[in-house]
């Protein structure tokens, strides 16, 4: 990499509000404002709106910073140092089937992103993508590093290092989990020390200290006292601040509806770094009827749709506005990545790294896990774990068989491995039977058949 001045591509730079964020990231810091910084998109139209905010915050700083814009993904990767993917295949539309469909056999998903049967297929409909991303990129620029924010992000991360590009998933979980937990007990957040590991939206904090003070005993004793279950809706918090913990208050997403986690710390003993929205989805305790679903989330927050009500102008113009009064990188951890590889100054990062078999002992070596990773000139570097406390390596062996059976189905072309992956998940599994497990499953492979590798659909009428 060229020290002094970088070139970082990122792919589906034209999506919502996310990949302008990153690059105010990336030129807070100065050592990445002499970079170029290619912007790639497919829509030239949601890729203008974007490179327009770019120019605009590098002009009112009077930075160095080159934005090139280009919707040719070989002219984005050609040559790159660092390159970012945020893009989800098929917008909107196509996330419409993932809800949509097992809704009608009755799985409902607050997200469906991470497993269950949105997750499955919000990665296989990117399969094609990544494929031809990976082809390009080992000609182009086989030695960049690879950061992924695409979610499902433990199928997403584990395919792209199975094609041979050396990759790191990125999620603001932990952050905004340990932000939460510190505002909760009432501790500077910069005086916490932690550590996490897992899987990626079901890692654990495995330990969370105040100087010498072990926090676990007030947390566990804070939130039974806070999230009981039956809480009402009229006792959340209405605030509906930065899910990803920027925010000083709690919202309904983070920090003010958390009897699911609370539930999950109460019967396992270690809290999760994902919502509890989320997290309902992804064992089978919280959603088995609507009463239940009311019981532990009174409050509905349906991220397909907030996507789909999604203002983009009028959100990029509030991002500008903010980041011309005040350049500073937020929560997320790609700009840091990439300053501690050009510069050489050390971070550390959660980060999604493949397994194989030696980070956590007793998860698959094939699995994609999230652990504390080292990062330097020398890149991204993760750090062994040994073994996680058996009952959450079993938790996350349940979301581990869904992520592996879909990558399979993804490399070896086996349709039957998209049918084992949905059943296999938890929250589907408890709601429907086999039967209709291969139905809900044969609807969404021709729901979305124009958009699947042409080999998973050898049976499939479209």
């Amino acid at each position: 990499m060229t020290r002094t001045s970088p070139t970082i591509a990122i792919i589906g730079a034209g999506g919502f509000v996310f990949p302008f964020r990153l690059f105010g990231d990336l030129i807070s810091f100065p050592a990445l404002q002499a970079a170029e910084i290619r912007l790639m998109d497919i829509d030239a139209g949601r890729l203008d709106g974007v490179a327009s905010a770019a120019r605009a915050l590098v002009a009112h700083h009077g930075l160095p910073t080159r934005v090139m814009t280009t919707t040719d993904r070989r002219q984005a990767l050609d040559g790159a140092d660092v390159v970012i993917i945020t893009f989800q295949v098929g917008g909107v539309a196509a996330y419409r089937h993932d809800v949509e469909i097992p809704r009608r056999y009755g799985i409902d998903q607050p997200v469906g992103d991470t497993v269950g049967p949105g997750g499955v297929f919000r990665f296989l409909r990117s399969v094609p993508a990544y494929r031809d991303i990976a082809a390009d990129a080992l000609q182009l620029c086989p030695e960049a590093t690879f950061i992924n924010y695409a979610n499902p992000m433990a199928m997403a991360t584990a395919y792209l290092n199975a094609l041979g590009l050396r990759t790191v998933g990125l999620c603001h979980s932990v952050q905004g989990t340990t932000r939460m937990l510190a505002r909760t007990l009432g501790v500077p957040y910069e005086e916490v020390s932690y550590r996490c590991a897992g899987i990626n939206h079901q890692a654990w904090v495995l330990d969370f200290r105040h100087g010498d003070e072990d926090l676990y005993p007030r947390l566990r004793a804070e939130m039974r006292a806070r999230h009981q279950v039956g809480r009402g809706a009229a006792a959340l918090r209405a605030d509906d601040g930065d899910h990803s913990g920027a925010a000083a208050a709690a919202s309904t997403y983070e920090g003010g509806n958390e009897q699911v986690r609370t539930d999950i710390m109460n019967a396992f003993g270690y809290f999760q770094t994902e919502s509890s929205h989320h997290a309902s989805e992804y064992l089978p305790y919280f959603r088995k009827n609507a009463e239940l679903v009311s019981e532990y989330i009174p409050q509905r927050w349906d991220y397909y749709e907030i996507c789909a009500a999604h203002d983009v102008p009028g959100d990029l113009t509030d991002q500008l506005e903010r980041l011309q009064r005040e350049l500073a990188p937020s929560v997320e951890y790609g700009a840091t990545i990439v300053n501690s590889i050009v510069t050489g100054v050390p971070s550390v990062v959660h980060g999604n790294v493949p397994n194989a078999g030696s980070l956590i002992t007793n998860l698959p070596a094939e699995a994609c896990v999230e652990v504390p990773c080292l990062v330097d000139a020398g890149g991204v570097q993760p750090t062994a774990q040994g073994e996680l406390p058996p009952q959450l390596a079993a938790l996350n062996r349940t979301n581990v068989n869904v992520q592996t059976l879909a990558v399979r189905a993804a490399l070896t072309g086996d349709v039957e491995h998209v049918h084992h992956a949905v059943a296999l998940d938890p929250l589907t599994a408890a709601m429907c039977t086999l039967p209709q497990i291969r139905a809900m499953t044969d609807e969404l492979l021709a729901a979305h058949a124009e958009l699947l590798p042409a080999e998973l659909l050898g049976a499939v009428e479209p």
